[in-house]
């Protein structure tokens, strides 16, 4: 806080009439929070998306080709959630580790029914539940540890499926750790600089879940544009789910 409530009752504000006011400061990451990751935030042996060479996308005065501000009134359409936690975990939660399948998405789709249908320029949402056992057992490692995620082998449904984006309930979107030793997050590498997927991490998807399994309907109208911060490489977002 820069300026408080107790600040103005003392008096120290030193405003005339009796106005007083609180304002307040905040100083975070971008990507700590629910968040886009933007197409500038991942590199393929230095080329950056659509194969432009990193060095002459993003140096040190930011993005100046995909920066997040971009995107800012253009994130937004029909969302789908694939409620893999409550299909396949145990009281709907995967366990960390648990790498998500092309089958484990197909079959969620179908078991969902018609309204979890993937269509071009969709907006997937995939629940792990992860998120359900960090706010009942502490934060512990959230961010960086452990966690179910999609598996690598998901690269060619992201592909062929021709969605606009993709959201976990989870820090790093893909599984944790990795599914090969000699790679950090590998489908990042193939899906934001080869695919030109925006991927989503930490979205709470607990109420939206709750509220799609009672339902029965797994489609909806969904906005998620991001703090428009010019030149960053991710951003912060307040996604709505509209039903």
């Amino acid at each position: 806080m820069l300026d408080t409530g107790t600040d103005a009752v003392t008096g120290i504000q030193g405003f005339p009439h009796g106005i007083g006011g609180a304002d307040d400061v905040v100083s975070m990451p971008l990507q700590c929070s629910t968040q886009w990751d933007g197409l500038g935030h991942i590199f393929d042996h230095g080329v950056a998306w659509n194969g432009r060479p990193a060095e002459k996308v993003v140096t040190s005065l930011g993005d100046g080709v995909t920066g997040i501000e971009t995107v800012a009134n253009g994130i937004v359409g029909r969302g789908v959630l694939l409620d893999v936690g409550r299909q396949f975990g145990e009281n709907g939660e995967l366990p960390d580790g648990f790498a998500i399948t092309t089958e484990h998405l197909t079959d969620t789709i179908a078991a969902q029914g018609n309204s979890s249908e993937i269509r071009l320029g969709d907006m997937v949402l995939v629940r792990t539940g992860q998120l359900s056992r960090t706010r009942r057992d502490g934060w512990g490692d959230y961010a960086g540890g452990a966690a179910p995620g999609l598996s690598f082998t998901t690269a060619d449904w992201l592909h062929d499926s021709q969605i606009a984006a993709i959201a976990t309930d989870t820090w790093g979107f893909e599984v944790r750790p990795n599914e090969f030793d000699v790679a950090f997050q590998p489908l990042h590498q193939v899906a934001i600089p080869n695919i030109g997927l925006f991927l989503g991490e930490m979205w709470d998807l607990d109420a939206l879940g709750d509220d799609c399994a009672a339902d029965g309907i797994y489609e909806f109208f969904l906005t998620a544009a991001p703090i428009p911060v010019t030149g960053a490489v991710g951003a912060p977002v307040n996604p709505i789910a509209v039903k």
